[in-house]
């Protein structure tokens, strides 16, 4: 504990002081805290002393992140990562920032890096140094047998960005159906709070309204639609139009029913999971009739199933939580590119070209980490081989 003081040697306060020594630290730097109470008061003229001292300012937004980034200390997607542990919000996005930032991402780009690196260490040295007794004959064979059954692992990698995004952004529910089909209704008892108007004159949704809940730690986005039906006014038909695309691109689209008064709602979207629902059952009784659920908001009946069962569908969709996934569109796009350059290097006939292809995909897995040196590969030759002993 330490009395914590102003130029003028009035105490602001007394508080901790712990200094981590470099490289050590977070950002791998001479790093000191000031633990102090945490009004507003105390850390503002905390603030204000110590940006008094001249060569002290403010952080910038992300500058100890940076800081470690550049002395080595975390790489890209360990940056990333962090980003998205600080703002994980749920179990699931906890635990998906975690593995990464503990590496898993950034050790399998550079596995693959290095196989990439080893390949093209071995056709360039066949290229070059033929003639020499130390370099193997002819490594083409199982060279490109790993190139190719890299391809396929990127690719089954890169499909893994879907269950990615849900994780990170939600599994997203869109509730559609006719006016007074109970769409609002059953958006208020799955929000438990009234974020939807809920009358009977038909249309009074018009645009879209989400809530997110955590189901099982996992982030869920509801959705509700304004009421698809033929006849309406503009701004209602621009509500439907809306409801129609949100849909296109859900996840699951619960479709709801009135099984008292059933109303058509024309074209569903295809191609996307989708559960047919009965509603107002407490106005009728419960009987299948044919839907996949039967639920009443108004008495609760089905919705303690209905969200089991969504959680058992985002769950699925997510898969295996051991599974290393791309996290970033950046990734993906880099990946996408080096796959094609791998591709391009198995299409080609030139040794040379097709060394050149398996150093653009290098590049390209090496930007994702943000480890690109060509001096890798050169250590692989010259540690492998007695070339210029």
């Amino acid at each position: 504990m330490r009395s914590l003081r102003a130029p003028d040697g009035s105490i602001i306060d007394h508080g901790l002081v712990v200094f981590f020594p470099g490289p050590g630290s977070f950002t791998g730097e001479d790093v000191a805290e000031f633990h102090v109470h945490g009004s507003r008061a105390v850390a503002a003229k905390m603030l204000e002393t110590i940006t008094g001292f001249e060569g002290v300012r403010h952080a910038e937004p992300g500058e100890f992140t940076r800081r470690a980034f550049l002395n080595g200390k975390l790489d890209l997607t360990e940056t990333e990562a962090l980003a998205d542990l600080v703002n994980a919000e749920t179990e699931a996005q906890r635990r998906f920032a975690m593995r990464n930032a503990e590496g898993a991402q950034s050790e399998l780009y550079s596995s693959w890096r290095r196989r990439l690196i080893h390949a093209r260490a071995m056709i360039e040295a066949e290229i070059d140094f033929a003639d020499e007794e130390d370099v193997p004959g002819s490594v083409s064979e199982a060279v490109w047998s790993d190139v190719a059954a890299m391809i396929d692992e990127i690719e089954r990698h890169i499909q893994g960005f879907k269950a990615a995004e849900i994780i990170r952004d939600g599994f997203e529910v869109v509730i559609l159906g006719a006016p007074n089909a109970g769409k609002s209704s059953l958006f208020n008892a799955l929000a438990k709070r009234e974020a939807a108007i809920v009358t009977d004159e038909p249309g009074t949704t018009r645009d879209l309204l989400e809530v997110v809940l955590d189901l099982n730690g996992m982030r869920v986005r509801i959705v509700d639609t304004a009421g698809l039906r033929e006849t309406a006014g503009r701004v209602e038909t621009i509500g439907i139009e809306r409801a129609r695309a949100k849909a296109g691109g859900a996840d699951l689209v619960l479709l709801l029913e009135d099984i008292v008064d059933p109303q058509p709602v024309g074209v569903v979207p295809t191609g996307v999971p989708l559960l047919k629902i009965g509603t107002k059952a407490d106005l009728k009784g419960v009987s299948n009739g044919g839907y996949d659920w039967i639920i009443s908001s108004k008495d609760g009946i089905g919705l303690s199933g209905l969200l089991d069962e969504i959680g058992r569908r985002a769950a699925m969709a997510i898969g295996d939580a051991s599974d290393v996934l791309p996290s970033r569109l950046r990734h993906v796009e880099l990946l996408k590119e080096a796959k094609d350059f791998l591709a391009a290097a198995l299409a080609e006939q030139g040794q040379e070209l097709r060394a050149e292809e398996l150093r653009l995909a290098t590049d390209r897995l090496g930007r994702i980490v943000g480890a690109v040196d060509v001096e890798d590969m050169l250590d692989v030759i010259f540690s492998q081989f007695c070339i210029g002993k």
